[in-house]
């Protein structure tokens, strides 16, 4: 009788599991690269902006977490300042993401990305009776601003006194809005929902915040006195996750995050 020796059977063993491996050289499979997870700071006004971009994101790029925080750019870069985890800061304006350049708290350069402009919103009743952006010196007026600090109210102030410059403008037009204001507001956001609830007669937000509310009237304000708002990016020096934080942004300046931004009415960067 036949016998097969011990290390004959072994190796025709060791044949046969090659051969179910798929060849004599198989090794165990590779292991996917460790998920990344990105917490970005955002201006308020580009809520609806990156709510839509994060899921376009992590569609397009499997095992990436997007977290998104949204409040006033100036509130946001202060809590960078004082150590928040974040690892990108979009802000509503260039100051604020230049500020953690010149404090050696970037990990990159200032990227703009988008451009908006400005208009003033009353409640849809309109109960003030406002039709120009004059009006907003009438007597009795509620004026809702946002904090000093904020980027909309740099804007704004800008806004106002362009206005008062402007042919047919009301003597004292920017000391008469500032009596008018009974307010200031956290964010842009805020002072969308104070008009919306009725507690406020008018405010100057952002053309894209009046499109994303259907409780307000945009009261148009014309091209030759509206300032444009620059929109700007940075990733933050210590982010554990650069790399990604990086390509998000780079992304998001491109053609996709861009065509997300022009939906919601944002422009071209200047």
């Amino acid at each position: 009788m036949l016998r097969c020796r011990p290390a004959a059977l072994m190796n025709a063993f060791l044949v046969l599991l090659a051969a179910c491996s798929g060849g004599t050289g198989a090794t165990s499979p590779s292991t996917s690269a460790a998920p990344a997870a990105v917490t970005i700071y955002g201006a308020a006004s580009l809520k609806g902006v990156l709510d839509q971009a994060k899921a376009a994101y992590q569609a397009a790029n499997p095992g990436t977490t997007l977290t998104i925080s949204t409040d006033s750019s100036s509130a946001l870069e202060t809590q960078i300042e004082q150590g928040a985890p974040a690892d990108l800061f979009l802000a509503a304006d260039t100051t604020n993401p230049k500020k953690l350049v010149d404090n050696g708290l970037a990990g990159s350069a200032v990227v703009t990305f988008a451009g908006n402009q400005l208009t003033i919103i009353v409640p849809t009743a309109n109960p003030a009776g406002i039709t120009s952006p004059f009006d907003l010196a009438k007597s009795g007026v509620k004026y809702v601003a946002a904090g000093d600090a904020v980027p909309i109210t740099k804007y704004a102030t800008q806004l106002i006194a362009n206005l008062a410059k402007a042919s047919g403008a009301p003597a004292d037009f920017a000391a008469k809005v500032a009596a008018n204001t009974v307010s200031k507001e956290d964010n842009v956001k805020a002072v969308v929902a104070k008009i919306e609830l009725g507690e406020g007669d008018a405010g100057i937000v952002y053309v894209t915040d009046a499109r994303a509310s259907t409780k307000v009237t945009a009261i148009d304000v014309a091209p030759d006195v509206n300032v444009p708002a620059t929109y700007a990016g940075v990733v933050v020096k210590a982010s554990k996750n650069a790399a990604a934080a990086e390509a998000f942004l780079t992304w998001f300046a491109g053609p996709d995050g861009r065509a997300i931004l022009a939906s919601f009415g944002f422009l071209a960067p200047p």
